[in-house]
């Protein structure tokens, strides 16, 4: 019986690498300066957004805090920088990429954005998620609505 593989091995390491820090799967493959820029790029919007605050608020129920401490102007650039990194971390390792794979990365990209963008605001069930769970919720609700977009091209076009 086949098994499903969703990329190669080598494509996940540097997924998985672009997750820990942007820029560190351009570096190990091979793109120095795109890598570089991408690592100083997530510090500034990391430092100047108070990311790693915001972060440590949120995990510890301390939502209003940690809106508080939040700089939006320079949060809502991180959802696209951080999702572009591994895109492009995944497109430029070794190995084929299938037809329309970007769909999820941006789809995500985009709707992080506005889990961000509407996250002062927007509760579920009167709970305030905030920036970070909000985003993160946004986030993986545009990669699946991305790969369903995938799926509908992809199968239209076998027709």
């Amino acid at each position: 019986m086949g098994k499903l593989v969703l990329m190669n091995d080598d494509k996940l390491e540097k997924l998985l690498w672009s997750i820990a820090i942007p820029g560190f799967g351009q570096l190990l493959n091979g793109k120095v300066i795109k890598g570089t820029i991408l690592i100083i790029l997530e510090f500034l919007i990391n430092t100047n957004s108070n990311l790693n605050s915001l972060i440590m608020l949120s995990f510890n129920g301390r939502i209003n805090e940690a809106i508080q401490v939040t700089d939006f102007q320079w949060l809502l650039f991180y959802p696209c920088v951080y999702v572009f990194a591994m895109c492009d971390a995944v497109k430029e390792a070794q190995g084929d990429n299938p037809p329309y794979f970007y769909l999820p990365f941006v789809s995500g990209a985009y709707l992080g954005t506005l889990g961000i963008f509407y996250s002062k605001t927007l509760t579920f069930f009167g709970i305030l998620l905030g920036p970070v769970f909000l985003g993160i919720a946004f986030f993986v609700f545009g990669i699946m609505l991305g790969n369903f977009c995938k799926y509908l091209i992809t199968s239209r076009e076998k027709l």
